[in-house]
């Protein structure tokens, strides 16, 4: 049977259990939140699937705000599992979400990665996305440290 690239809709959730724990995912598959994201109308997933089971994925989600006319994609993640790299499943799948992007309206799609991320680098390239010449700083806020200052840091 030759390998499936699908996109999940609410009720596929039984479909990301199958998996192989680390190699798709960051963390283990939790029921209920695959159930609750695939649920939601603004996430998408594709998922690509090789006798039977998910060996690759990219989940995203729409974007939508008040002075922007049309929605973008967020692409969010993408993983393939380590025996399945190098095989093009990645290209694939961008592709197909990306035409999931289109479908929906978006006029542009966006991904951040580390430019040390040589894989992530030459997919988004060969695929056609311009990388941004300015240094891109992420922020992370993690809401149960604790450590979120007094608020009187002020912003900029």
């Amino acid at each position: 049977m030759p390998m499936e690239i699908r996109e999940l809709r609410a009720g596929d959730a039984a479909i990301l259990g199958t998996a192989p724990p680390g190699e798709v995912f960051d963390n283990d598959i939790d029921e209920f939140a695959a159930r609750d994201f695939l649920a939601d109308p603004r996430n998408r997933m594709v998922v690509a699937i090789d006798d039977g089971v998910v060996v690759g994925m990219v989940s995203a989600a729409l974007h939508i705000h008040p002075d922007r006319g049309r929605p973008e994609l967020w692409i969010d993640e993408v993983g393939v599992a380590p025996g399945h790299h190098r095989r093009g499943i990645g290209r694939r799948m961008m592709l197909a979400m990306l035409d999931i992007a289109r479908r929906s309206g978006c006029g542009e799609a966006w991904v951040l990665t580390h430019r040390s991320n040589a894989p992530a680098m030459g997919l988004y390239n060969s695929i056609g996305a311009n990388a941004e010449q300015e240094d891109a700083v992420m922020f992370t806020f993690h809401l149960d440290a604790g450590d979120m200052g007094d608020g009187n840091e002020g912003a900029g």
